[in-house]
Formats: structure tokens, sequence, C-alpha cells
């Protein structure tokens, strides 16, 4: 597909302090004016002041300038006006009021990381030794930014935004209420959700394995339990391995490992998701904070801030 990765996210937060502080100790690295880098990817946050938390921008990863222009004339069709840059295309989603920008930009390459090598039932691959999972010291670091989850007032019109005027394609969809979308061979890298206020639900990370989920989540709520919302689970959409935490300003980031990818349309059926399959194959349940965030009340009658 023309475009291939998310490149980096903009979120807006009362307290830009206490937010970067948060982000630093959940492993990304600080990178001056409010940037955020991880392993493998680079820039991919940055936190900038805004009255109510909120995603401010999306920046999405296009091969060439072609990809731009097919891109720009998809919204047009749409309605939706779409600023050309030098390398870039700009547009803002009217309903959520984020702006989204294609950039050419270079694919990311990732180095393979070794798989665990596990034992089982008549299998004994590994001999003689530890797990290395449970040797680990060092801190979790993520390795790139996965997704963000978006919720906004006007579902259909968020989702054309980005599937039929940016060029996402559809993975799944629960039924009536979200629609994973990707613009990579993640399963997904937006996931729009029906909602009374535009929002940020999470952003996800991308960490090795599933001891990396639980070990950067233990080290996260060893002197802060308060920050935990959800996990250790799997989900059924993406089949990923999730565990997710709130940052100060009431966003919720994830660490994530063991997604699907999709390299062939033509072997993956989108399904319609239903019920709990449409959160989790296993794990505890989600919380009532994890659907309806506490903040909603306070974020649909806060100040609204306009695209600038």
């Amino acid at each position: 597909m023309a475009l291939h990765r998310l490149t980096s996210l903009t979120i807006g937060v009362p307290d830009v302090a206490g937010t970067a502080a948060y982000y630093t100790e959940f492993g990304l690295a600080p990178d001056g004016d409010g940037w955020f880098t991880t392993q493998d990817a680079g820039r991919q946050l940055r936190v900038v002041h805004a009255p109510t938390r909120r995603l401010v921008e999306l920046r999405v990863g296009a091969d060439t300038p072609d990809d731009l222009a097919s891109a720009a004339a998809r919204l047009k069709r749409l309605g939706v006006a779409s600023t050309a840059g030098e390398g870039t295309l700009t547009a803002y989603d009217k309903a959520t009021a984020v702006r989204a920008v294609l950039e050419v930009a270079p694919r990311l390459t990732q180095a393979p990381v070794p798989a665990p090598v596990p034992n089982g039932p008549g299998r004994a691959d590994r001999t003689g030794r530890r797990a290395p999972g449970i040797l680990r010291t060092d801190r979790v670091r993520p390795r790139k930014l996965g997704h963000a989850v978006v919720g906004t007032t006007d579902f259909e019109a968020t989702t054309a935004f980005f599937r039929d005027g940016l060029g996402f394609k559809s993975s799944d969809h629960i039924k009536g209420h979200g629609a994973f979308l990707r613009c990579s061979t993640d399963h997904h890298n937006v996931l729009v959700l029906a909602a009374p206020v535009a929002f940020l639900h999470h952003s996800s990370w991308q960490v090795d394995d599933v001891d990396e989920v639980g070990r950067g989540a233990a080290a996260m709520l060893a002197d802060h339990p308060e920050r935990h919302v959800w996990g250790l689970g799997r989900h059924h959409a993406g089949s990923n391995f999730f565990w997710y935490l709130k940052d100060p300003a009431g966003n919720f980031s994830e660490y994530y490992s063991d997604m699907d990818c999709i390299v062939d349309d033509q072997l993956w059926t989108p399904e319609v998701l239903e019920g709990a399959k449409g959160l989790f194959s296993w794990g505890p349940p989600p919380p009532p904070s994890f659907l309806a965030p506490d903040d909603l009340a306070a974020l649909m009658t806060g100040a609204h801030s306009e695209p600038r």
C-alpha cells in the first residue's frame, strides 16, 4: 500500500511536565522540544500544552509525492480541504479536530528480535537454563508506535476521513461502534470509536514479547498502582497481548506485543465483532472506566481546542 506506517502522534495535555515525566518512565526517550523517541523509529510522540487532553496531530508515512496527490483528490471528493507542503499533505477531521499529516518518509525496517524458546507438553526446547524473560533487568523501551484510538462524535465521517480520504484500509469492525484501520502491515494503526465527545482513548507501543508487556507494566505500577487500567490480556482483533496504564492527563497508554500482520489483503477477511469478543479473547474483564473514561463528562463540558 502507498501508506506504510504511523510516524508520530502529538498529544495536547494541561500538564506538560507531569505527562512528559510519565512517558519517560514508560520507556520513551526525551529528545527536546516535547518530543520522545522509540528504540527503532525515532521521534514518535510529542507532548504539547492544551486546555484539555486531546489528540492534536497524527502523522502517516507515504512512499511518494504522487501518493499525497492521490490522497488530496480523495479528500476533495469527500468535501475535505487539504494543504500541500514540501513532501506533506495536511487535512483536518472535522468531527475530532485532529490534524492528519501525510508525509513522504522512508519505510521502517526493524532488526529481528530473537523469539523466546519455549518448553511445552512433550517438548523441551529450552533445557538447563531459565527462561530469558525472567532474567532481563533493563528498563523496558518500546520499539515503535503501533496505533492510536480516537473517540469521535461522528463515527461515519471520521471513519471515511481516514479510510476513504487518507487511504487507510479496514481490518475489523466492532458492530456499530468501532473501525480498526491500518496504514501499514500491522492489523491496525487507528481505531475509530463512536463516542459522546472527541478524545484520545489511548496510544499503543510495541515491545518485544509478552514478558516485556508484563515487565513494563509491573515497573510502572510498582510505585503508582493507580496507573493500572486493564491487563494482562490478549485481544481478539489484532491478537496482541496488552496491558493498559493511565497517564496523568487521563490518556491510556498500552504496551503490546505479537500483533497480527497483514501483508496480502486478499488473505485477510475483516470480521464484524460483537460483545466481549470485540474487546478481548482472554484476560480480566475491562473495567467500566476503560469503556467510558472517568473524565468524559468533564471533556464534554470543557474548552474545545480548535485546529490551529
